[in-house]
């Protein structure tokens, strides 16, 4: 049976490198520090060229992670979605890029409106994530179900999490307009 653990136990496992199991308003997240991203993959049994998505607290603690300055549109877009069950993508700079996206020029970026979650990711800054369940599963709806795809991590506590929608968060990407009359954000997921 998996360790049941509080926001700074938990956080102190994923700076020693294991990958964790923990809620999110949407669906339960598989996590670890970005510096161990194939961890993910190799336990998904996932190829890496489906990118992670950098979960954090809140907007401050991703601001400065891209690389890159940030568009006042994409602020805009972060201000009115999070936290919440949507991530954009937006192209970035930088080491993170090549640790959670290899080979791609951009990064799927999340801030959940789930009060675990967020206490984690204050914990631990900012986390590489993925939905909880192996590579072509059906991904875990909760806790015992995450457990059960990935015996012996780690999870948050309290048990049992609360609910998320069991839905994948939808995943807005930002596309340079060739023309100003274009909305600059794809749907890839509609959520």
């Amino acid at each position: 049976m998996s360790r049941v653990l509080d926001a700074e136990a938990l956080s102190a496992r994923l700076a020693a490198g294991e990958a964790v199991l923990f809620p999110t308003d949407t669906l339960p997240a598989l996590a670890c520090a970005p510096s161990v991203a194939p961890l993910l993959w190799r336990l998904k049994c996932r190829p890496p060229d489906k990118p992670l998505i950098l979960m954090g607290a809140d907007l401050d603690q991703l601001v400065g992670l891209l690389g890159v300055p940030w568009h006042s549109e994409w602020l805009e877009q972060a201000h009115r979605c999070w936290p919440g069950a949507t991530t954009l993508v937006l192209p970035i700079a930088g080491p993170l890029v090549e640790v959670l996206n290899p080979g791609g020029a951009s990064l799927g970026l999340r801030v959940p409106a789930a009060p675990l979650a967020c206490d984690l990711l204050r914990h631990s800054g900012p986390l590489a994530t993925t939905s909880a369940n192996r590579s072509g599963a059906l991904p875990a709806i909760d806790a015992d179900q995450a457990a059960a795809a990935f015996p012996g991590l780690a999870r948050l506590a309290p048990l049992p999490w609360p609910q998320g929608s069991g839905a994948p968060s939808r995943v807005l990407a930002w596309r340079e307009p060739a023309d100003s009359a274009l909305d600059p954000w794809q749907v890839l997921r509609p959520g």
